[in-house]
């Protein structure tokens, strides 16, 4: 965990607002996590189709990707909290239709994918919306703090989330759906009692050069282009997330719980690894230290395709969790410290559709791949995919591979 300028582990939790935004992102978190494990091992259930896998990742991503133009700016002139709020209250009405799929014996795959489109039109709106509140929350000398926070937070929910999701789902799947829709709503009562913050918003008139003002920022910062996509093509072709329900069924022969222990495993690798940057911070070398995580990802990816021994892949998908660690945390500070806030929207729009496009492209990727050639060879084509990324990033980004400290950059960088 990261300190603030006065040296307060706790500096963010002294504001009240960010204690109830803090929460409030743990449980939606949670409750997406446990939506997940239940969605992807009942749909695999029914069809037995690493296809229909995939395709959960991709309706989700589609309406960031179409939408990037829209949701950035909305969340740039409108009130986040109250951006927020609705659109986790629209997430607690899809769970609750999927809970009542499964209640009356209708679900299936085309209804399913329709209320899984209307989650991702939700959470188009929601991403920018939500990454961009927490700077409004606490005074800039405890953004750093609230950043590692942020961090840790949809860490521990994505260790536990699919643990509690999987045992839940072997209770029974409404089960696993009652306690996500609770949350959910849980999550929205925290948001809706934030009082509505100070925010900069944007001046401009509403026009072309307004609208693309995030794309702008990025190209124009090569560092943060080079976190950005780097983090987006790793783990776009490097994700095996879409295919745990085959390991856990048919690999390894696990039963639900089994698939949410898998779930969880990254996360446990990315928590450690965030309690060791804590302790022992990157000093010098931390570009270099990027690029070997991303590397050390697309091993440990390759691991996890052949083993069929559970601890084995247990702990490649921990050292997975743990290497990507480094540039989620990399990026999202270089996000959150060097855009103006009158920008934060917009950058953040753009940022979560690379990152959607990382998490459910690459399970549309990974489940297509799995459907055509196998499961195992998918995730090792992948792996090795994610160790050629590394390599033609650090050749490409000269910038962001020579980075020493992370806060130098973070000074004398300009988005000119």
């Amino acid at each position: 965990m990261s300190f603030s300028s006065t040296g307060d582990r706790f500096a963010a939790f002294r504001h009240s607002s960010y204690t109830r935004f803090f929460f409030a992102k743990f449980l939606l978190s949670f409750s997406q996590q446990i939506l997940s494990v239940a969605v992807g091992w009942q749909m695999y259930d029914q069809t037995r189709s690493a296809i229909y896998l995939g395709l959960i990742g991709l309706v989700q991503f589609l309406p960031s990707l179409l939408l990037i133009l829209i949701t950035g700016s909305v969340a740039d002139r409108y009130n986040r909290r109250a951006i927020a709020s609705i659109c986790s209250l629209v997430s607690a009405l899809c769970t609750l239709a999927l809970l009542i799929m499964t209640v009356t014996g209708t679900f299936s795959p085309i209804p399913v994918f329709i209320v899984l489109l209307v989650f991702g039109i939700e959470r188009a709106f929601a991403a920018p919306a939500v990454q961009s509140l927490a700077p409004n929350l606490v005074p800039e000398k405890d953004l750093s703090n609230a950043i590692a926070w942020n961090s840790s937070s949809w860490q521990l929910a994505a260790i536990t989330g699919p643990v509690l999701g999987g045992l839940l789902y072997g209770v029974g799947a409404t089960t696993a759906y009652t306690v996500s829709v609770i949350f959910a709503v849980l999550g929205a009562i925290l948001l809706f009692m934030i009082p509505k913050p100070a925010q900069h918003s944007a001046g401009e008139a509403k026009s072309w050069d307004m609208i693309l003002g995030g794309f702008r920022f990025i190209k124009a910062d090569k560092v943060v282009l080079g976190a950005i996509s780097l983090d987006l093509f790793a783990v776009l072709l490097g994700g095996a997330t879409a295919l745990m329900p085959i390991y856990a069924r048919d690999i390894l022969t696990l039963g639900p719980w089994g698939l949410g222990l898998l779930r969880s495993a990254p996360g446990v690798g990315a928590i450690v690894m965030a309690l060791f940057l804590a302790a022992y911070p990157m000093k010098h070398r931390a570009g270099f230290y990027m690029f070997m995580g991303v590397g050390l990802f697309g091993i440990a990816t390759i691991v996890f395709g052949v083993s069929t021994h559970t601890w084995t892949s247990i702990a490649a998908l921990a050292i997975m969790g743990a290497a990507d660690m480094i540039s989620v945390y990399v990026r999202e500070s270089l996000i959150a410290l060097w855009t103006p806030d009158e920008l934060r929207g917009r950058v953040n729009a753009v940022n979560m559709v690379f990152v959607g496009a990382s998490n459910e492209l690459g399970e549309f990727r990974a489940g297509t791949m799995a459907h055509t050639f196998g499961a195992v060879p998918a995730v090792v084509i992948g792996g090795l995919g994610t160790l050629a990324v590394s390599v033609i990033w650090a050749m490409s980004f000269r910038q962001l591979r020579q980075i020493d400290t992370l806060d130098a950059p973070m000074r004398s960088a300009s988005p000119a």
